[in-house]
């Protein structure tokens, strides 16, 4: 009898979508970071559960490589839905709560759903520089998964 056969990550998507909590940290940085390396080749949107508050660490350290994310406006799941729908070929979920969110949509669309389990830089504590760092850390991982997940072959 031979094995199960490995399933092959799928050809590279055409649209994703990047979820967390309340789309305002992993999510923002992740879709700010896929659409300045892909954005010309793939269409890349983000969301959350629940839309929460911008939050200033993240403009910062997306400044700090030359990303500027002051117009975004956090919006959740339902509000994207509205406005633009969820046809997206791939969900990447950055969060557990983002994660069974996505699933749940995976009932009712053709929908894609990676789990890319990333820390909260916003729960860190200390002064302004390492929170910064947590930051940073968490831009910098996203970045190497991204390069990783959709370059060409």
């Amino acid at each position: 009898m031979e094995p199960p056969a490995v399933p092959k990550r799928s050809a590279r998507p055409q649209s994703v979508l990047f979820m967390c909590g309340q789309n305002v940290v992993r999510s923002v940085m992740a879709q700010a970071l896929a659409k300045h390396l892909f954005g010309k080749s793939i269409y890349v949107a983000s969301a959350g559960v629940i839309a929460g508050d911008a939050d200033p660490f993240v403009t910062a350290v997306l400044d700090e490589i030359g990303l500027d994310v002051k117009k975004h406006r956090p919006q959740s799941v339902e509000d994207l839905e509205e406005y633009e729908g969820l046809s997206f070929d791939l969900a990447i979920t950055l969060s557990p709560d983002a994660h069974h969110r996505a699933l749940e949509l995976t009932r009712t669309n053709a929908l894609g759903v990676e789990y890319w389990p990333t820390s909260d830089p916003s729960r860190e504590a200390g002064n302004r520089e390492q929170r910064l760092d947590a930051y940073r850390a968490v831009r910098d991982e996203l970045e190497q998964r991204i390069r990783a997940r959709f370059r060409q072959p």
